[in-house]
């Protein structure tokens, strides 16, 4: 696996106040990913395995997992048209990207969501419209929507997790 091409969470960058359409699209997107790395920076294997509350099975690395799968998606098979397996989850194991963290390679998993982000980052650059008549500015509104809100529980993970809290 090469190198990720992703800024680490402590290089944060606010989006600008005015930008063109793509630039900001671009700004909001990065800074939410890198919001989510930063929820999960400075915690051990287990803190970031931590569930919520029960039943729930959401937990920081889940979180990780989740969006991985959700770049995946949205970029790589409906933007480029890829045919990729999903990573962690299945027919026969929905939700195994949170289901499945007790036993998951933490290391291995922030870097593939780092590496999924770079693919889909390029993957980006290169197109305008999706394979499935889904347009790229779509997927972008939709990719901040999901961040934000999953940013959303990783900020309540972390709280219970540590105490820290922040944007």
């Amino acid at each position: 696996m090469t190198e990720p091409e992703f800024p680490p969470a402590t290089d944060r960058v606010d989006p600008p106040f005015v930008a063109g359409e793509r630039e900001m699209l671009d700004a909001w997107l990065d800074f939410h990913r890198a919001t989510l790395l930063s929820k999960c920076e400075g915690l051990d294997d287990d803190q970031l395995r931590t569930r919520s509350v029960p039943p729930s099975s959401l937990s920081l690395l889940g979180l990780v997992r989740h969006m991985t799968e959700v770049e995946r998606s949205w970029f790589r098979r409906c933007l480029a048209g890829e045919e990729v397996a999903p990573s962690y989850y299945s027919e026969d194991n929905e939700d195994g990207d949170f289901d499945d963290v007790d036993a998951a390679d933490v290391a291995a998993d922030m870097a593939s969501f780092c590496e999924e982000v770079s693919v889909c980052r390029a993957i980006a650059k290169r197109k305008g419209r999706g394979v499935h008549e889904v347009s790229l500015r779509w997927i972008y509104v939709h990719m901040i929507e999901e961040y934000a809100r999953h940013n959303g529980h990783a900020d309540f993970l972390r709280e219970r997790i540590d105490g820290a809290t922040g944007d």
